[in-house]
């Protein structure tokens, strides 16, 4: 899984053009949030044309239940998006309904049949908090979990969430760490949401590191400028490579070892784990 996306209004040429070299690992051409009504249509076209030839690039398409939906996938998925983005789930069983339109239409336009991935942002609505647990084998398109606070903070009625320091709120902390879980239940990448100050340089390498820290395989972006930081805050460093090569190699030669000592410390077998996903995360993102 990468570990940046770009959000990009698809309605906008200029800002198409940009992210183009934005160095994101992946761009997410918005129908949704980004783009009034009125300009659906044209946006949905410059967004079929912007993906022609293209790699790593997602679509969020508004939510299941809107006719919107069934015209933004309509347009879209001949020109092969690798996956769509989908707003606002209740519970898997919208991302299911996505699925199986999307069944439909790689076999309408000759796609290879899977090949078209999900992300779902599942915190959106309350109701979603409550039903997680289904995304838990739901369907191989399923990707990646994201989660959202904006929407959930209008839903609940609240007037912020965040506090007076920038920390989230304890509903919205709690909603970021649910994803989190049942992404791991489920098999599947975290994705952290977006750090909304995109002037807050400081503020994003924060969050960004503190969400690696956590266990979140990557994160959204809403400006380019975002993007370096994000990328190296999810790239292991050349230390951490080292030390998670030494612990590797440590068992190696231990293999029948529950517990072993390295460097004055007891390491076992969960640290092994993490030392292959940080040696999985420097192969994936060598430059």
């Amino acid at each position: 899984m990468n570990r940046s996306f770009l959000f990009v209004p698809a309605d906008s040429e200029r800002k198409l053009k940009k992210a183009g070299s934005a160095g994101a690992d992946s761009l997410i051409l918005d129908l949704e949030d980004a783009v009034t009504p009125a300009a659906r249509p044209e946006a949905r076209v410059m967004a079929s044309e912007y993906l022609q030839g293209k790699q790593n690039i997602w679509v969020r398409i508004n939510p299941i239940d809107t006719k919107d939906s069934v015209a933004d996938l309509d347009v879209v998925m001949p020109a092969m998006p690798a996956g769509i983005v989908l707003p606002k789930p209740r519970s898997a069983a919208d991302v299911m309904t996505l699925s199986a339109r999307i069944d439909k239409l790689e076999s309408q336009h000759d796609i290879p049949a899977g090949q078209t991935k999900v992300i779902a942002l599942c915190t959106e609505q309350p109701e979603a908090l409550l039903t997680l647990q289904s995304y838990i084998g739901a369907t191989p398109r399923l990707a990646a979990l994201s989660w959202g606070a904006e929407d959930l903070s209008a839903a609940v009625g609240a007037s912020t969430n965040r506090d007076a320091k920038g920390d989230w709120l304890p509903l919205y902390e709690m909603a970021r760490s649910l994803c989190l879980v049942t992404a791991a239940a489920a098999e599947i990448a975290a994705i952290d949401t977006v750090y909304t100050d995109f002037r807050d340089h400081d503020g994003l390498l924060r969050y960004a590191a503190n969400a690696r820290r956590d266990g979140f395989a990557g994160m959204l972006a809403i400006h380019p400028g975002q993007v370096n930081a994000i990328n190296r805050a999810f790239t292991p460093t050349a230390a951490e490579v080292e030390h998670a090569q030494r612990v590797i190699a440590l068992f190696d030669e231990n293999p029948g070892a529950g517990t072993i000592g390295m460097d004055g410390k007891m390491i076992d077998r969960p640290h092994l784990v993490q030392a292959k996903r940080v040696l999985r995360l420097a192969e994936q993102n060598k430059s």
